[in-house]
């Protein structure tokens, strides 16, 4: 019976993983989707950074935690040129980090929803 509920909790965690892409230092979203890994336990969630200076963008994908992606989602700014970092999180999905600039637009609608829901609610 302890074997049964070992492989068991072994087949639930496995199936829980969350798989991001990953790379060190992309110039273009299409390399950077390239490989992908299974992100351990304590890292659940995807985190994607761009580094914009100029013409130049590097883009890091990763697995982290929540709380090291929302920090760093925090603390990530543009300035009025465009430089700077941005930094998206997700864990909705595996591989839900295919294109940070869909997930910044799924978070932009999501705020202007909850917006308009507020007004309504007036």
């Amino acid at each position: 019976m302890l074997l049964v509920l070992v492989v068991f909790s072994l087949c639930f965690t496995s199936a829980q993983a969350l798989d991001c892409y990953v790379c060190s230092s992309a110039t273009t979203n299409e390399a950077c989707n390239q490989n992908s890994q299974q992100c351990q336990a304590v890292h659940d969630t995807c985190m994607t950074t761009v580094d914009i200076a100029g013409a130049s963008k590097a883009i890091v994908k990763q697995c982290a935690s929540k709380a090291t992606c929302n920090g760093a989602a925090a603390s990530a700014s543009t300035d009025a040129n465009g430089n700077g970092n941005i930094v998206t999180c997700c864990s909705a999905y595996n591989l839900c980090n295919y294109s940070g600039a869909e997930t910044i637009h799924f978070q932009i609608t999501l705020l202007s929803l909850t917006g308009v829901l507020l007004l309504l609610l007036k």
